[in-house]
């Protein structure tokens, strides 16, 4: 333990201050000197005292806190930052593109995996997006196009940490995808739709319990639920229209109850009114076909 405490501080005390923070605490000593009353600062020497001023700058500029989330404390645990972001921002064009990193996973070869694949798409879909701009220039095209990515954090416990990363597009109207990765934080490992099941019949379990879901959903017009999926006294649908079933590899995310979560981007079961639909399953209706309760409950 002695060790292991000591090896915290010395690389706690190698952490590279970033020159942003230079700036902000040059900037917060000028304004300190045009105050009254000031209570002298007293400054202490090496990796404490940046300690020092890191902390009173995060804590009085939340903004600045979130541009320096990527330093590690002490004790720091596995955990997710915007590493990069590509922006444009003119009359008719606008991009956001937030690509998240994750840190500290002892598993470096999976996490250095995943970064690069967040980093890769973000850069394709802005250089894509920079090409479209061009073309409609170039044609004389008049119009207003946008792309916006970004992830949010599903559950983030001792056990599990499940990232959600989406894409919309718009132009005229627009579209939503979403894509999740959920991490074994103890083994250090990316669980996959598969690996949760003994065999490949979850397919038809989950699918079956979907349509169970949306079918008591739409029967209760004042919900105004709509679902691609037939039934008796329902809308009969097109050809083609129908939801069929789950893909193998289904997007999904446990939950902090450790529930399965199942998801299908905008436009996938249901009208574009209805966003990203997803469908909480419960526990009793998978059992038989889970490999273990080890992450579903």
């Amino acid at each position: 333990m002695g060790r292991e405490l000591e090896k915290m501080r010395e690389e706690y005390k190698n952490i590279p201050i970033p020159d942003e923070l230079d700036l902000v605490v040059d900037k917060a000593i000028k304004q300190s000197r045009n105050r009254k009353k000031r209570t002298p600062l007293k400054w202490i020497g090496g990796s404490a005292a940046a300690a020092v001023i890191f902390c009173s700058v995060v804590l009085t500029n939340s903004a600045f806190a979130l541009t320096l989330s990527d330093v590690p404390i002490v004790g720091s645990l596995v955990k997710l930052i915007t590493s990069v972001e590509y922006t444009i921002n003119d009359d008719h064009f606008q991009a956001d593109l937030k690509t998240p990193e994750i840190k500290n996973l002892k598993n470096k070869k999976l996490e250095e995996g995943l970064n690069k694949k967040y980093l890769e798409e973000n850069k394709k879909l802005y250089e894509d997006f920079q090409k479209d701009i061009k073309e409609m220039k170039e044609a004389g095209m008049e119009g207003h196009m946008g792309i916006d990515t970004g992830y949010e954090v599903k559950t983030d416990n001792k056990k599990i940490l499940s990232i959600g990363r989406y894409v919309v597009n718009t132009a005229g109207s627009s579209s939503t995808t979403f894509t999740f990765d959920t991490i074994d934080k103890q083994k250090q490992l990316l669980i996959t739709l598969p690996s949760l099941f003994k065999d490949d019949s979850y397919v038809d379990v989950i699918t079956a319990n979907i349509k169970e879901q949306m079918i008591e959903q739409m029967k209760k017009p004042e919900d105004g639920k709509i679902y691609w999926v037939n039934y008796p006294g329902g809308q009969k649908l097109m050809p083609g229209m129908e939801f069929k079933k789950i893909k193998k590899d289904q997007n999904f995310y446990i939950n902090a109850d450790n529930k399965l979560v199942i998801s299908f981007n905008k436009y996938d079961v249901a009208p574009g009114y209805m966003g990203v639909p997803e469908f909480i399953i419960p526990t009793d209706a998978i059992q038989d076909v889970l490999v273990s309760n080890e992450y579903i409950k």
